[in-house]
């Protein structure tokens, strides 16, 4: 999931560990079955989605053309299936064998593209704030 925010933050046990101020929140989740391609894909599409206004106030410009960065928070429960039951199945994430290394390279992708990256923590307990701006958001998959 991904937010076009004015600033955004996490917090781990009362420490700031990423922040940043205009870019998107990158909300990231991983599958058994996420690749290299899968990683490179998404990385490919976050860098070159066209969400920041032009001087015509239309959503046309890059996140480099528009000055902004980002902040990747990994997050398995975007994986979270609450279809049966109340409490939900988390069997489609990624376990964090397969996981870590997924989340590592999609922020090294990210960065050798260019982008000025802040992270969480895989696997902390973080608290993330945020204030979207638009408000924008969307569901990323491929």
């Amino acid at each position: 999931m991904l937010q076009r925010v004015s600033q955004a933050s996490v917090t781990i046990d009362g420490q700031v560990v990423g922040q940043i101020g205009r870019g998107f929140l990158v909300l990231v989740g991983f599958t058994q079955s996420d690749d290299r391609a899968a990683i490179d894909w998404m990385a490919d599409k976050i860098i070159g989605l066209r969400l920041f206004p032009d001087d015509d106030g239309k959503m046309n410009r890059s996140l480099g053309e528009a000055g902004g960065v980002l902040l990747v928070v990994s997050q398995f429960t975007l994986y979270g299936d609450a279809r049966k039951g109340r409490r939900p199945s988390f069997v489609d994430a990624a376990p964090p064998e397969h996981a870590i290394p997924c989340y590592d390279s999609f922020v090294t992708a990210l960065r050798s593209r260019g982008a000025v990256v802040e992270t969480g923590t895989f696997g902390a307990m973080m608290e993330v704030a945020l204030v979207n701006d638009g408000p924008v958001t969307l569901v990323l998959e491929r």
